[in-house]
């Protein structure tokens, strides 16, 4: 099993075409990435485009399911570099937001972990930052479309085939969902501002994961658990600036672009 984003890349027409379609309906977020859209919008460096429209991300809704039983079984591919192992079981929710910093060779990226939502994926998340496992890492992707704006990193072979040799199930927003509804297929506003996980299918997470620098729509598969603060998002607005090399709108940057190191703060 790779860990590309494989069903965004099949469905980038789809999804091009779903920004006329989709409803326009705006729903109240309770998550932090939903709510900063569009004061990080108003710092953009970016060439203006229209922007997407469509339902955006459903509030978040406490249960008693969160956090209870973190559970990171092998995956089918070994580790791409060595990574330590999360702890399984019970994932504390407190506190409710942790900061974690990114150093890239285009400016520091902070971020705000959402513990309070996700408490699996954070665990992962800072367990395999804090084991240097991001350190001199490739951001291996960029896409520039209209519907999907996005810089995806997190695999130490840089092909976007590599992950920490474990995976584990998606959080919010796919929990907010019925198991199976057909809701989790179509797409909604995954807003400027957010960082999610890259999966091949659901409960494939795995290391990777992809910035939103500018509002894109995706169905609510991807578990986004962090916020991107606004002056972090000067680094990923400079990297697609520069677009993606050769024709097309999804590919690699014309210079690599590095990730130093990624820290709890």
């Amino acid at each position: 099993m790779t860990m590309r984003l494989t069903r965004i890349a099949a469905a980038l027409g789809m999804l091009a075409l779903a920004v006329s379609a989709t409803s326009c309906t705006h729903h109240t977020s309770g998550n932090t990435a939903a709510t900063t859209s569009s004061s990080a919008a108003a710092t953009s460096t970016l060439a203006p485009v229209p922007r997407v429209t469509g339902a955006h991300l459903p509030p978040f809704i406490p249960s008693a399911a969160v956090g209870a039983n973190c559970q990171y079984p092998r995956s089918t591919d070994s580790a791409a570099k060595a990574a330590p192992a999360p702890p399984t079981g019970k994932a504390s929710a407190d506190p409710a937001q942790i900061g974690l910093t990114v150093v890239t060779d285009r400016g520091r990226i902070g971020l705000q972990l959402a513990n309070n939502e996700s408490p699996c994926t954070v665990s992962s998340f800072v367990t395999l930052a804090q084991g240097a496992y991001f350190d001199n890492t490739e951001c291996h992707r960029l896409t520039t479309s209209r519907a999907l704006s996005v810089l995806q990193c997190g695999d130490p072979k840089g092909d976007g085939t590599g992950g920490p040799g474990y995976q584990f199930a998606d959080e919010y927003p796919t929990d907010q969902y019925p198991a199976g509804d057909p809701a989790l297929k179509q797409p909604v506003v995954y807003p400027r501002g957010t960082l999610a996980m890259a999966n091949a299918g659901p409960g494939t997470n795995g290391s990777q994961f992809f910035m939103v620098y500018r509002d894109s729509l995706l169905p609510p598969a991807y578990t986004g658990f962090v916020t991107i603060n606004q002056a972090g998002l000067a680094a990923p607005d400079k990297i697609a600036a520069a677009g993606v090399s050769g024709a097309g709108d999804d590919g690699t940057t014309p210079n690599e672009v590095s990730i130093t190191s990624a820290r709890r703060d």
